[in-house]
């Protein structure tokens, strides 16, 4: 018997069913009313592939055969007022209820496809319309088999991404995104069918809003990212995508500091080291991740030979806007792409300031450089830009570790104990602190800069002291 994990399908399927049935009993309650009115209630999609790969989902499909639109609305409205996800989509939601419920439907082509219900199509007539064989593959609750018309499972152990139906597949050139993202979250490869295929697929029709999901659940989701972007290079697409990231290749790199290569693949190396560490929250995940892909884009325009030795002097200043020119192609989101910027110029001063033993001063105007970031935000960068440099071949670690890199940890030592680790010293005297003696105005802002410069040289926190030497320096 076929055996996944070391367990037989059927058994790792009744388990599956129990325990999940067990741990919702209100969505038992909802299957028991479709299969007592004709129905039948099939869990479809990602949360049987990631069952089979053992791996843990809180979002599921569910997809019901046999039953009329009105009849699984009303069964539905017996548990609780139900939205319908987009006009005629056949797909509706529970308040509190993490299921998508659903009918067989087909759709014609286009980003905005006609959508017809067809409650009578058979499983296998469904499924022809998914993407991937991995992904056409159900569960009936009803008779709890493997449904799996397209040998999804086989290709899930061989590790093999292959599409359903080529003429299909290439009415939603979403779908090549989608792989792009699947092979970096289940290191998964595409045939050489898909591979040609997403090769000449007309994409302009995919919304920047669209490709920036899948972007994110690359990033978001997978321990490397990098495969993903190297396949849009195997296939040819790269150039086209990301051309910022494509002019990376063959950039020279010392190889004392880079033995790994050239900037692609240190960065693609950097991006897999990001996807590995901890974070507060996804938001900050993200912006790391983003901020790693496009952090040495400035070495294109900046690397030189130098005395026999490959240079990028500046690269970080000059990569800004090329960085931005690269985000705003992929995602909308302005404070991301701001906050990504910030850190892109900033990048390198972690190493300068080892270099050079900076003071505790020029920590806390760094500090101040990256507001309303930290430069805790900024060691996160550094410290994967500095472990993405292994030998091509050489795996990297699981996960990066700040007390593995000396300098790095003295860099730290030092913003904490400038006590700006965290977040900037905060000015002493403020604006309201002045009024009495200046109007608003260019004058007010100047002092306040004046006392802050002050109170960071000097260490100075009296505001009355601060006051005093502002308003002298204003009246010579």
């Amino acid at each position: 018997m076929f055996k996944i994990l070391g367990m037989d399908i059927q058994t790792k399927i009744q388990k599956f069913i129990d325990n999940f049935l067990d741990q919702n009993q209100l969505i038992a309650k909802i299957i028991a009313q479709i299969h007592l009115s004709g129905g039948t209630a099939v869990l479809v999609g990602g949360a049987v592939r990631d069952l089979f790969l053992d791996q843990q989902t809180k979002d599921f499909d569910i997809e019901t055969y046999g039953l009329a639109p009105e009849q699984l609305q009303l069964i539905l409205l017996k548990f609780g007022p139900v939205q319908e996800i987009g006009k005629s989509f056949g797909v509706y939601l529970l308040p509190g209820v993490n299921v998508d419920w659903s009918l067989p439907r087909t759709d014609s082509a286009g980003r905005k496809p006609d959508v017809k219900i067809e409650p009578n199509l058979t499983v296998n007539q469904a499924f022809r319309r998914r993407d991937l064989t991995i992904n056409a593959l159900g569960i009936s609750f009803r008779t709890r088999e493997l449904i799996d018309p397209f040998n999804g499972l086989h290709d899930l152990q061989s590790k093999t991404l292959r599409y359903i139906d080529r003429d299909l597949f290439v009415q939603d050139p979403l779908r090549f995104y989608r792989v792009m993202q699947l092979i970096g979250r289940l290191q998964m490869q595409p045939d050489q069918a898909l591979n040609d295929l997403c090769n000449r697929m007309d994409l302009r029709a995919v919304s920047r809003e669209r490709i920036e999901t899948e972007f994110n659940k690359l990033f978001l989701k997978s321990n490397s990212p990098s495969l993903g972007i190297r396949w849009l290079q195997q296939i040819g697409r790269l150039h086209a995508i990301l051309p910022e990231l494509y002019s990376t290749i063959g950039v020279s790199q010392d190889p004392v500091w880079h033995p790994e290569g050239d900037v692609f693949e240190h960065t693609m190396q950097a991006l897999d080291c990001a996807a590995r560490q901890d974070y507060s929250d996804m938001t900050e995940k993200l912006l790391i991740m983003y901020a790693s892909l496009v952090h040495d884009l400035g070495k294109v325009s900046t690397t030189k030979l130098i005395e026999h030795k490959w240079r990028s002097i500046n690269h970080a200043p000059a990569g800004v806007v090329i960085a931005k020119k690269l985000l705003m192609r992929i995602t909308g989101n302005q404070k991301l792409i701001k906050y990504a910027s910030i850190l892109v110029r900033y990048h390198m001063e972690p190493l300068q300031f080892i270099n050079n033993r900076a003071g505790l001063i020029a920590y806390k105007k760094l500090a101040l450089k990256l507001m309303p970031l930290s430069i805790a935000l900024l060691v996160k960068l550094s410290l994967v830009d500095r472990a993405g440099r292994k030998l091509v071949g050489i795996n990297l670690p699981t996960k990066i570790w700040l007390q593995d890199d000396v300098d790095l940890q003295y860099f730290v030592n030092q913003a904490k104990l400038a006590g700006v680790y965290y977040q900037a010293e905060p000015p002493i005297l403020q604006g309201r602190d002045l009024l009495d003696v200046v109007k608003p105005g260019p004058v007010l802002g100047k002092l306040l800069a004046q006392a802050y410069l002050i109170q960071l040289q000097e260490g100075v926190f009296d505001k009355s002291i601060l006051k005093k030497r502002v308003l002298k320096l204003k009246n010579c």
